[in-house]
């Protein structure tokens, strides 16, 4: 099931709201009776397109709240007086702050880290590593694996991840309720892309919220806005995308190219964080207040800086669980290089497995240490040649992202970067129509153009007013009348 879907918008989300609401009203317990209906209708809402591997899911949940549970009662039992470090304050914290946890602790907090990064290899990559090893020996060792991936494998599991990192950690309590672990991994809002929400960040809101007609308003504003990303910009950009990846390779000329690259990187843009828009609606109107995954990111005037902008939340787990563990920037440049290579690396590999989105990571992260290395000061003092050399970079990555294998990609980015040594194939009217422009002219001024020339004075009279209300209205309407009457309704992150 997908938000911009009817049967969502027009019967899942409604009775869900309404039910929710109607408990929260009877029920003497308000929020313990309300995590248990959201925890029941958030399997529903998995279970609808994957009716098997939600138990894998679950299984995950139990996994990661039992070893959760273990690893703080290990830890609180320890023989205090094994703690070197003196009476003063919190031993346990303390002795948490220096690593020095106990072996019982240690051993659960390995059981839970494993069985997570064991379903996450097995379903995501253990295909791809059979493929390669085949094709390195040039030869049918292994039996090729066909296995389905379970839709939102990588953002449930880096949820699962983080809760009991930070349990280890002792930055966040351990949850004795599984109900309340449950609901944080699992929650239908940003259960299948995102964003990736820390426990820490959430934990007082599972235990304790409100609703009231103004997160009711709030929540429905940004949902609709980001619906309409989705439904009228993304998919109509989407449309001609696929049509030039249809055509034979031989066809696609270096205008196409270029247009299916310009295409796609708004494609996905607008897929993305209409997503995650519609996802921290969503929250707002169950009581849950989500941090932002997306800011504006085709600003940025450096690869550093998108990074910061897109997918926040990806790139805030990777440097807090990854970057920072291996020792982030406090052990030299060349040991700073190496960590921020395996990183993208990393991030590469969590969005897919293929040898394409390791080449991807890969691109952004010699963009990212090149800076470092020399040329953050240039780029700090050109921010208009800063603008045009990183959405140069981040569009020819794109190329990589989208092809449908890296032979293809390799051989589109050929085209583009050398248009004189091919000619017209194809006539570009054949996929592109006046539709297309003008939703193409619509995303560019919409992916931070309008914010900067519009007047702050004027941005801040416009949220909450009147017209913004009967815009949003309008805008809903449109965007059932389009799902309605097509098909053509694809989510670039579910496969991820």
């Amino acid at each position: 099931m997908v938000f911009s879907s009817s049967i969502f918008l027009l019967l899942f989300l409604p009775a869900v709201y309404l039910l929710n609401l109607l408990i929260t009203k009877l029920s003497k317990n308000t929020t313990a009776a309300s995590n248990v209906f959201l925890l029941l209708a958030s399997l529903v809402f998995y279970a609808w397109g994957e009716p098997i591997l939600v138990l894998l899911m679950i299984g995950s949940i139990l996994l990661n709240w039992f070893c959760g549970l273990m690893i703080a009662k290990t830890q609180a039992n320890a023989p205090m007086g094994t703690d070197p470090i003196g009476a003063r304050g919190n031993r346990i914290q303390r002795r948490l702050q220096y690593g020095l946890h106990p072996i019982g602790a240690k051993l659960w907090f390995i059981l839970a880290i494993l069985g997570d990064l064991a379903a996450l290899g097995y379903y995501k990559y253990a295909g791809f590593l059979v493929k390669t090893l085949n094709g390195l020996l040039g030869r049918e060792v292994l039996t090729p694996l066909e296995i389905a991936l379970p839709i939102g494998i990588s953002f449930f599991t880096f949820q699962a991840i983080s809760y009991v990192v930070d349990v280890w950690r002792g930055t966040t309590g351990a949850s004795k309720n599984p109900i309340n672990t449950a609901l944080y991994i699992s929650f239908f809002p940003q259960l299948i892309a995102g964003p990736i929400v820390k426990y820490r960040d959430v934990n007082r809101q599972i235990e304790s919220r409100t609703l009231t007609p103004v997160r009711l308003a709030d929540g429905f504003r940004r949902f609709t806005y980001g619906l309409g990303k989705k439904v009228m910009i993304a998919n109509v950009l989407g449309l001609c995308v696929d049509k030039i990846y249809s055509y034979n390779i031989g066809v696609i000329d270096p205008l196409a190219a270029w247009i299916a690259a310009l295409a796609y990187a708004f494609q996905i843009y607008y897929d993305f964080s209409g997503y995650s828009d519609m996802a921290i609606g969503l929250g707002k109107m169950f009581g849950f207040d989500y941090l932002e995954n997306f800011n504006y990111p085709y600003l940025s005037k450096s690869v550093s800086e998108f990074w910061r902008r897109w997918h926040i939340s990806l790139g805030t787990w990777f440097r807090e669980y990854v970057y920072i563990p291996l020792g982030g920037n406090r052990k030299g440049k060349l040991r700073t290089y190496l960590n921020l290579a395996v990183v993208f690396l990393l991030t590469g590999l969590w969005h897919g497995a293929d040898v394409a989105f390791i080449l991807w990571g890969a691109w952004h992260g010699f963009w990212v240490i090149l800076e470092r290395l020399c040329l953050r000061k240039f780029l700090d003092k050109h921010k208009i040649l800063g603008w045009v050399y990183c959405f140069l970079v981040v569009l020819l990555g794109w190329v990589l992202f989208r092809a449908d294998d890296t032979v293809t990609g390799v051989t589109l980015l050929a085209r583009m970067i050398r248009p004189w040594h091919y000619q017209i194939a194809v006539n570009w009217a054949e996929y592109v129509e006046p539709k297309t422009i003008a939703v193409f002219v619509a995303a560019v001024l919409g992916a931070g153009v309008l914010k900067r020339l519009c007047p702050e004075k004027l941005r801040k009279k416009w949220l909450g007013s009147v017209p913004e209300a009967v815009f949003c209205v309008l805008l809903l309407i449109l965007c059932l009348a389009a799902i309605a009457g097509d098909t053509y309704n694809p989510f670039i992150y579910f496969q991820f």
